[in-house]
């Protein structure tokens, strides 16, 4: 396979976790002349693990990651995390800009409404809480474990709880807990909507494709969907370019300048 322009010896640091990037370490691990590392940041216990290096855990701030950069001669960055990973972004554009590395963010497109969907949006997990009550008493709650405690306090809803790994308290009184991990299906998740007689979902426009069943299924069950917006990606106005797809982003790595002796991380 042609190792195309911008990629002969060059160390690709992809910040990942998602889908899109498994996809983007596949592609630059068959390339010839390109080390790609993933870093992981070990909130989930037993992750899909991409294809090349993987390194698991924080940095430590911008501040650590920055020299972590220089010390493995990093010749860019793609941060292909969730879309709700503000933070780990915010520290990317500084710790790039810091250690004179490019820096790409794939970010997948959010869902967009269609016929016959109700959608509320809101701008946060407790401004979502807020809206339930009038929406409905039994809650399919997909926003993740971490923004849980963002729902304690609605003790007169009951909550269908599902994440990939056991969440910590505190969590809403009356609850039921499934752990399972997407994708999904359209059957499975009207059976399940329909078993636990859900009338309200709440979801993250986290986009992509392996959740989109529970849209599905609640707009055939015409239910109301809160939707909680994307965080606007902490970027300057013109160093940080943002991509759709793993083509896009490979396409962006394709056009960087070759790579210097002190980027080649070998």
């Amino acid at each position: 396979m042609d190792g195309g322009r911008g990629h002969v010896g060059r160390t690709v640091l992809v910040l990942g976790g998602t889908g899109e990037a498994r996809g983007l370490a596949a592609e630059l691990a068959g390339r010839p002349g390109t080390r790609v590392v993933s870093s992981l940041a070990g909130r989930v216990s037993d992750p899909k693990l991409p294809e090349g290096e993987v390194r698991v855990g924080g940095f430590g701030g911008p501040e650590r990651m920055a020299a972590w950069l220089r010390e493995r001669r990093i010749g860019a960055v793609v941060d292909a995390t969730h879309p709700f990973a503000a933070r780990i972004t915010a520290s990317a554009v500084q710790a790039c800009a810091a250690a004179g590395v490019p820096l790409l963010v794939l970010r997948r497109p959010g869902w967009v409404e269609g016929p016959g969907d109700d959608w509320h949006w809101v701008a946060s997990l407790e401004e979502a809480a807020g809206t339930l009550p009038a929406l409905g008493g039994r809650v399919f709650l997909t926003s993740g474990r971490q923004g849980l405690p963002a729902f304690a306090g609605l003790d007169e809803l009951w909550f269908l709880i599902r994440t990939v790994d056991p969440p910590e308290p505190p969590l809403p009184r009356r609850h039921h807990l499934l752990l399972d991990r997407g994708p999904y299906s359209l059957d499975g998740e009207l059976s399940l909507m329909r078993a636990h007689r859900v009338e309200v979902l709440v979801t993250k426009d986290s986009g992509g494709t392996m959740t989109t069943a529970k849209l599905a299924a609640a707009r055939e069950l015409r239910l109301p969907v809160v939707v909680v917006r994307r965080p606007p990606l902490p970027l300057p106005a013109t160093d940080t370019q943002v991509a759709g797809t793993v083509e896009e982003a490979m396409t962006w790595l394709d056009d960087l300048p070759d790579p210097g002796p002190g980027e080649t991380g070998h």
